[in-house]
């Protein structure tokens, strides 16, 4: 009965100590030099998340260039290169030349957008349903944001900062600064915390800052096709002369006769076709290869417009604001001068 009785005066007194519900805990102080070494060792926390969000990417990145090798492989050069898409497409020149008006490269920049699209239908797109750079782009960011968070809350417990304070320091830590408006601006505490990321105004800022950037030059699909247009044309052009020399023969020689060798030059073109395909196929083959490697590395690796863009930005403005913050804390007393 004592025993019970003396409990009970206890759960009193613990209640008694304890500080009514929303009364705010009294504010720890926090060492400014310990607030300076907890910024350095953001900066090397963001360092590192980026470096391993760049693996993460270049993993993924390899990943969608293997799917798109074999798409490339297995539907756009057997379509490029048969007989009838070819004379499709000399059928193509030939109207865009007429109608060029005296453009120069007119016809090879109208069957490079063409030959895009096909390349986009036959390749891209199906790769795009299992990977594609823009979701390697997004994961990446959101990669490197949860991994930064971590290495953030390791940092509060070394120096023994509590969540609340140190919630407040990173929301004094702009991540994304492309104002105005302030919608368009972030703290690290925003960036790292928002989900899903895509929901926040200023992330949404800065992906349309990263597509600008990307549209100012040719994106991988575009610089793979141009070279095998530009080749295409040349070589369908240059063929024209041997064609009209036969269609002439073929006016000549009247109606019947003369569609009679036209259906026969055709499968005689046909014939030589095949005999020539695998060559064809191979000078395809390695034109497409140059190219998309150049144009995968650019897009692996560009800062302003490639798949790690947004993470090289928010480490610039992370890494800028607080050197700024440090040295606008540092303040120089001058010795007094007596005359």
């Amino acid at each position: 009965m004592l025993r019970s009785l003396m409990l009970a005066v206890l759960i009193v007194l613990a209640g008694c100590a304890t500080p009514p519900r929303g009364q705010p805990v009294a504010t720890l102080a926090i060492p400014q030099e310990t607030w300076q070494q907890v910024d350095r060792q953001i900066i090397v926390a963001s360092k590192s998340a980026l470096e391993q969000a760049g693996v993460y990417a270049r993993g993924s990145m390899e990943h969608w260039r293997v799917l798109v090798y074999e798409r490339t492989e297995a539907e756009f050069i057997p379509w490029f290169s048969s007989y009838w898409t070819q004379e499709w497409l000399a059928m193509k020149v030939g109207w865009y030349s007429a109608s060029a008006e005296g453009e120069a490269d007119s016809s090879a920049g109208r069957l490079a957008v063409y030959l895009q699209e096909q390349y986009r239908e036959k390749v891209l797109e199906p790769v795009a349903v299992e990977i594609d750079p823009e979701a390697i782009r997004a994961s990446a960011t959101q990669y490197y944001l949860r991994l930064l968070n971590q290495q953030v809350q390791v940092i509060a417990q070394r120096h023994g900062i509590p969540t609340e304070l140190m919630n407040r320091r990173l929301h004094g830590i702009a991540a994304i600064n492309l104002g105005p408006p302030a919608a368009r601006n972030a703290s690290l505490y925003e960036v790292a915390h928002t989900q899903p990321l895509d929901t926040l105004p200023a992330y949404t800022a800065l992906i349309d800052h990263v597509n600008k950037a990307a549209a100012t030059g040719a994106g991988p699909s575009e610089a793979v096709i141009a070279k095998v247009a530009q080749d295409t044309s040349e070589k369908i052009q240059a063929q024209f002369a041997t064609r009209g020399a036969t269609g002439a023969a073929a006016a000549v020689a009247g109606k019947v006769a003369g569609a009679m060798i036209s259906v026969g030059v055709a499968g005689i073109r046909a014939i030589i076709h095949e005999g020539e395909r695998p060559e064809m196929e191979a000078r395809i083959r390695k034109s497409l290869s140059a190219a998309f490697d150049e144009a995968w590395f650019k897009s692996l690796k560009h800062p302003l417009s490639g798949v790690m863009a947004p993470v090289y930005y928010l480490d610039e403005e992370i890494e800028g604001n607080l050197v700024e913050t440090e040295l606008a804390n540092r303040t120089v007393v001058l010795p007094d001068i007596k005359p």
